[in-house]
């Protein structure tokens, strides 16, 4: 779980893993947030260099965690 109150402008373009109970776990990067969501691109077409141009689908920060980019799903 990610603690929104926590996050930091530092936090956006952090690697998360999306882990839900229901359905596999995806990989993506922070884009922004509000006190309710996280809001994470998970597909740029591989062009994670500009991933912010891409939209960032709401997130419960209740099924995310921090990862890395080396991180294997």
């Amino acid at each position: 779980m990610i603690d929104i109150a926590r996050l930091k402008k530092e936090d956006v373009g952090r690697w998360v893993l999306y882990e839900p109970a229901h359905r596999t776990s995806e990989k993506g990067k922070i884009k922004s947030w509000n006190e309710h969501w996280i809001f994470v691109v998970y597909h740029c077409a591989g062009d994670w260099k500009n991933f912010q141009d891409y939209t960032g689908a709401a997130t419960s920060p209740t099924e995310l965690r921090f990862t890395s980019a080396e991180e294997k799903i």
